[in-house]
């Protein structure tokens, strides 16, 4: 398992950097309980690691003018590792998905789009996505509203987890 390659220590870093990346070092090292010399390096360690995939500020979309988020359900003709890479290629030069994932079952991908409005999104379906190589079917689904959007892992499963283990 993962998370086993980390101590507690390390494993309290990543939960409280991922609840407030903006924290500085020594507010870091008070709540994990370290001095701050040696936070740093475990927090560089864990960058280097890939533990750390970045520091980002989440940014209200709506209140930036994006009104539109859709899910839509991609079915692709061929499933060849060459044509799914094509297509996951493609969806990252598209600005409007801001997340792609391969899935089993019915579906090939599912992809997460924002867009300032219904218009705009519907140019993107109808003239990108829906047009693109290898694409056979596209379903989509508007969010009415959220209910939850709680980015990272939940790091007390972690721990009840690994208690278990030990």
């Amino acid at each position: 398992m993962a998370g086993t390659r980390l101590d507690p220590i390390d494993r309290m870093i990543l939960a409280e950097l991922q609840a407030d990346g903006r924290m500085t070092n020594v507010e870091l090292a008070k709540r994990v309980g370290i001095s701050a010399p040696p936070c740093l390096r475990r927090v560089r360690t864990l960058e280097e690691a890939g533990f750390i995939k970045g520091y980002h500020a989440k940014v209200d979309a709506r209140e930036l003018g994006f009104e539109v988020q859709v899910f839509a359900m991609v079915g692709l003709q061929s499933q060849a590792e060459a044509d799914l890479s094509k297509f996951e290629q493609r969806c990252r030069e598209w600005p409007l998905v801001r997340e792609c994932h391969m899935l089993n079952g019915e579906v090939d991908f599912i992809l997460k789009c924002v867009a300032p409005d219904l218009s705009t999104f519907q140019s993107f379906l109808t003239e990108q996505l829906t047009a693109a190589e290898n694409v056979a079917s596209v379903k989509t689904s508007l969010v009415i509203r959220g209910a939850k959007d709680q980015p990272g892992v939940p790091f007390d499963v972690l721990e009840e987890r690994l208690a278990r283990k030990a």
